[in-house]
């Protein structure tokens, strides 16, 4: 069995670690971590709970936890990690991090967009980027995971397939993204209250949102040139998920003529062909939050504008599973050697 330490186990990201990996047949959850609900008991605080998990919930005492556990999953806000990893931890167990603290690899980015200072620099270059999709083999020897934020996964996978074939502009690249409201996090926020949320769609973060520069650092790698783009959320009022929508523009052929929309398909079905979480939507079919809810999967679909010379590049997930838990799932699975799948075959929910 995988012995399992969760700290922000209290959190939406952490509340749906434990859902997943309580039904995930090598894993026993040892540490249940929330600073706000000591020696609470777990199920008072989720009752979906009652009578599944019996454990209370303890402090975050990382050191204490990897004397106990395999894996450390640190479902908590950035910088907390950064200040308390260190390479006595690191020499004990395997560390996976749902913050942005170890995501993306220049210090001074990651200090401009999340405004706080970086306090174990000494980890970004070891640090694994978690999208099992793309550094699989990496993530099987690593110690340390920077779990991908929810919208980069989405935004990445929809776009993936077109900059790594280098037939879009990468200059002219615009993402619009919708989410549900559980990304915000679970703490009380006047903008997230009910009446707030309730029968509106607002943009937000508007040319400043922090997840921008993991979005262009990793389509960068993609690309193989520097990306800069556009991006733009929108807070929609549901609980769950997250849409894409990414346009750019198609760039010629070597003999000047243009991509047609089969030749576009098929990077996308030559990118997917063997993943298992990644679908790709028959011609015609556009991702749908509802479709993936509950679910690890990403679905996928692409459609060539001809009449602007454009690319429209569409996703759809559930910002909690593979946005958050359910990729930090799949990372465990991938680091210990097991079956990519073991504990994430959920099925999506509907309605």
């Amino acid at each position: 069995m995988i012995r399992v330490g969760i700290v922000g186990a209290t959190g939406y990201a952490g509340g749906e670690l434990v859902r997943i990996l309580m039904g995930h047949k090598e894993v026993e959850i040892k540490w249940y971590g929330s600073r706000s609900y000591i020696d609470k008991e777990y199920a008072a605080v989720y009752q979906n709970m009652f009578q599944i998990v019996d454990d209370i919930c303890k402090d975050d005492n990382l050191k204490e936890m990897a004397k106990l556990v395999d894996v450390i999953f640190t479902a908590t806000p950035q910088g907390f990690l950064a200040g308390l990893l260190d390479e006595e931890i690191l020499s004990q167990v395997k560390v996976i991090d749902l913050s942005a603290d170890f995501r993306i690899k220049d210090v001074a980015t990651y200090e401009k967009w999340y405004g706080i200072e970086h306090k174990a620099p000494q980890f970004i270059e070891e640090a694994v980027y978690g999208l099992c999709e793309i550094n699989r083999e990496k993530i099987k020897e690593a110690r340390l995971i920077a779990n991908p934020g929810c919208y980069p996964t989405c935004s990445f996978l929809s776009i993936y397939p077109l900059a790594k074939a280098g037939v879009i502009d990468m200059s002219t690249v615009i993402i619009d993204a919708k989410s549900g409201t559980s990304g915000a996090g679970r703490g009380a926020k006047v903008n997230n209250l009910y009446c707030e949320v309730n029968e509106n769609i607002k943009a937000y973060g508007v040319a400043s949102h922090r997840h921008t520069p993991e979005i262009e650092e990793q389509l960068g790698y993609a690309s193989g040139e520097e990306v800069v783009l556009n991006f733009t959320p929108h807070l929609v009022p549901m609980n769950r998920g997250i849409l894409i929508t990414a346009y750019a523009t198609l760039k010629k052929k070597a003999d000047g003529t243009s991509y047609n929309k089969e030749e576009i398909r098929a990077f996308y079905e030559e990118a997917y062909k063997d993943e298992r979480f990644v679908r790709f939507l028959p011609e015609g079919s556009c991702p749908e939050t509802k479709w993936v809810e509950g679910s690890n999967y990403v679905d996928v679909n692409v459609v060539v504008d001809e009449r602007t010379n454009r690319v429209i590049m569409m996703g759809a997930m559930d910002n909690l599973v593979k946005g958050a838990a359910g990729q930090a799932v799949q990372n465990m699975n991938i680091m210990c050697g097991l079956p990519e799948d073991t504990g994430l075959q959920l099925v999506p929910m509907f309605p």
